[in-house]
């Protein structure tokens, strides 16, 4: 495909994180772009306010007749009717993630991949190499706070620049494992973060998942990098033909911290590189598994000839990820955290997060578990790591793209959780049962629509 020929494009999911910020692109390079999604949103909106139209009822006559090229989301239902109207009539259809690799494809890419850590260090190697004045997209998971948006980029495109220039232009991009979607991608770095059992749906088993990993990694271009968490252990066939470096909070990556000093929620660490220390670095986000995804992104930074003054400016100056241990109330009394955490490992590195920054106050957490097949295949380990809270308030389960499974619900989680403080409640019940239980430390936990409830209870608190 001719992406230089793209004169009109319709994104049936638009509003999502990964889709909004690929419109954006597209957008910013003269293409027209126009999309629907089922609700209207803040990044909608941000869409809009920069010229786009999209609309919230699922209408093929409003599926501009000139469309060019149609790119879906897979959690657009089948049963859609402008996805049956497309198909129909035949229109280009592509998922987001061949387009994804289809621009990146013949431009120095790094590709951040893993069940979890993943948006907050594709948007940490971002605003290292935005920090160092170099010209870049990023297409980013989450909202990054330094620069309110999913997408970042340098000013070439806004400039006007010639086309060896623009094949100089670096891409950094979330490396998507679910439905496969990172095979897509041919990366000149890439960082996997984790590979623990999740989308099982799609995979049926751990064993294919890390066999798809493989794949990935199998994907770096010869003589390309491999960043990869210590202790990650994933099978892949091209070991001779590209450089392999390994990370980790604590001594035994080829990167890791030392001298760690936690300052509330600030964090001061040494570097440890395999040329040498870099001292005194200032990370400007709480949470070991901050550090953790820290170390990985300053190992893409010094792997790529980013000066040790830029990398800690960039680290220092870091704001984070909305929705990522994201800090929405600091006072004496009450400390309320929002998080996305949705897979027992991101629990787990939440709660024990707010135990090692908050030593002994009583921690309470609203979780929305996100998925009825997550949910199925996790439950055991979803309640053991619920059970680090001292209060669980338990929302029913979010959805997403799937129908109800029998006997799949949040009842059945709350039943294995070993609390003797634990509750089942609706999302408009939720700020009685806060009232109730007077948490000192609050979370709100999971990937679902549980952040509607965040200005909710960020305003009881504040009014």
């Amino acid at each position: 495909m001719d992406l230089s020929k793209l004169k009109s494009v319709y994104f049936l999911g638009i509003g999502g994180i990964g889709m909004s910020s690929l419109a954006r692109y597209l957008h910013s390079t003269g293409v027209r772009v126009s999309g629907y999604d089922r609700t209207q949103t803040t990044l909608t909106s941000m869409l809009e306010e920069e010229g786009m139209k999209v609309h919230f009822e699922e209408d093929p006559s409003l599926i501009p007749t000139d469309t060019d090229l149609v790119i879906y989301t897979p959690a657009i239902p089948q049963e859609n009717t402008e996805l049956k109207y497309i198909l129909e009539t035949r229109l280009p259809l592509i998922k987001r993630a061949e387009m994804l690799g289809l621009i990146t494809k013949h431009h120095k890419t790094i590709a951040v991949a893993g069940t979890h850590g993943k948006t907050t260090t594709s948007t940490l190697i971002s605003h290292i190499f935005h920090v160092a004045g170099l010209e870049l997209t990023a297409f980013l998971g989450g909202i990054s706070k330094n620069y309110r948006g999913n997408y970042v980029t340098g000013t070439s495109l806004d400039q006007g620049i010639s086309a060896t220039e623009e094949n100089e232009r670096l891409f950094i991009v979330e490396a998507d494992e679910y439905d496969r979607s990172f095979l897509h991608l041919n990366p000149s770095i890439a960082v996997v973060t984790s590979a623990d059992a999740d989308h099982l749906d799609i995979y049926k088993s751990h064993q294919n998942l890390l066999e798809s990993f493989g794949e990935f990694i199998d994907n770096i271009i010869p003589e390309g990098k491999l960043v990869i968490k210590e202790g990650v252990q994933i099978q892949h066939t091209r070991e001779a033909i590209m450089e392999k470096y390994t990370y980790s909070v604590h001594p035994g990556g080829d990167f890791h911290c030392r001298k760690i000093r936690i300052y509330g929620v600030i964090s001061v660490f040494d570097l440890v590189t395999p040329t040498g220390i870099i001292p005194d670095i200032t990370l400007g986000i709480p949470g070991a598994f901050n550090l953790e995804n820290a170390v990985a992104a300053s190992a893409v930074a010094i792997l790529s000839g980013i000066s040790t003054a830029n990398l800690k400016k960039a680290l220092a100056s870091f704001s984070g990820v909305e929705r990522r241990f994201d800090v929405q109330i600091n006072r004496e009394d009450l400390v309320y955290i929002d998080d996305y955490a949705h897979h027992p490992a991101e629990l787990t590195s939440c709660i024990n997060a707010a135990r090692q920054i908050f030593p002994g106050k009583r921690l309470a957490g609203i979780f929305q578990p996100h998925l009825f097949s997550r949910t199925r295949d996790l439950v055991n380990e979803f309640a053991r790591s619920l059970e680090l809270l001292d209060d669980l308030i338990l929302l029913e389960i979010y959805p997403a793209r799937e129908k109800p499974i029998a006997g799949i619900n949040s009842t059945l989680l709350l039943d294995k959780v070993n609390l003797k403080s634990k509750t089942i409640c609706s999302k408009d019940a939720v700020l009685g049962e806060l009232e109730r239980l007077k948490p000192e430390i609050l979370l709100t936990l999971g990937a679902g629509d549980i952040d509607q409830l965040v200005r909710k209870i960020v305003k009881f608190y504040t009014l």
